[in-house]
């Protein structure tokens, strides 16, 4: 019988993939046979490929491209074209969020919230993937082949819970609000994965959303994972292994009649 969860020999594009979820994404194709083209800021050598993909640089390559800057995006797809042909699989993953122990003004009250980091932050989340959906999807409809696959997150769905963070204001003596724009950010994927779900369908370009929830990383307060976990039904966080299936899956045939659904995988979390 045919191995319908095979991605043997597909191009992939997985753009920030060499960060944290991108690089488990990146892993878990290129194991399975696929061909996995990195989109990422900085350009890097096969030598450095090696060093963080073990015995798979043979079949990952870096394309130095902004997920900002469309002209930096056509001129990487055609070079993966030229090396590869037209890419069978896009995970839109590059994506940004304020940081816990940035600038203070980053995870400000709503009120005074700067409008810089919005910006920053919808341009890269949202309409950076809508210009790699519209430079990689345009070749897959060309080719009537296609699987483009959007990484959302939990707080697409439901708000930010606030409280989850209060101790942060007891302890360093300012307040820390998750800030709105990552928010909205993922938000906005839900309804881009439907309408280019529709627009393309029959041109053959499947388009999907994965909605993430925490995953271990070991870089949050025990504060934070312990208020966190007594809202996951499951009690734990997601191990970064367990992502890296849903995304072969939603590159595969084995979710061929599946197209602008959102998938998710929170261990609960949105069930509440």
């Amino acid at each position: 019988m045919p191995d319908y969860f095979s991605v043997q020999d597909k191009v992939a594009i997985v753009t920030g993939g060499l960060g944290q979820l991108g690089s488990q994404f990146s892993k878990q194709l290129a194991e399975n046979g696929a061909k996995v083209a990195i989109y990422a800021r900085r350009d890097r050598t096969q030598d450095e490929v090696e060093a963080q993909f073990p015995g798979l640089s043979d079949r990952i390559r870096v394309y130095k491209s902004d997920v900002k800057d469309k002209d930096s995006l056509i001129a990487a797809t055609e070079c993966v074209i030229a090396d590869w042909g037209v890419p069978n699989i896009l995970v839109n993953n590059a994506g940004i969020d304020s940081k816990p122990d940035g600038a203070a003004d980053q995870n400000a009250p709503f009120e005074i919230y700067p409008k810089k980091y919005w910006d920053d932050v919808i341009e890269t989340n949202l309409t950076g993937c809508m210009l790699c959906s519209q430079v990689i999807g345009t070749k897959m409809a060309e080719a009537g082949k296609g699987s483009i696959i959007m990484v959302g997150s939990m707080y697409g769905m439901v708000s930010p819970n606030q409280a989850l963070y209060a101790y942060r204001e007891e302890r360093d003596g300012q307040p820390f609000v998750k800030a709105i724009s990552y928010a909205a950010s993922k938000s906005g994927l839900l309804n881009m994965t439907r309408y280019l779900a529709t627009y393309w369908a029959k041109k053959g370009v499947r388009v999907n959303l994965v909605t993430f929830g925490g995953v271990k990383t070991g870089s949050f307060d025990k504060e934070f994972i312990d208020a966190f976990l007594e809202r996951v039904p499951m009690g734990r966080q997601a191990e970064i292994e367990e992502f890296g299936p849903i995304v072969q899956f939603l590159g595969s045939d084995a979710s061929s009649y599946m197209t602008g659904a959102n998938l998710v995988l929170d261990g609960g979390f949105t069930s509440w």
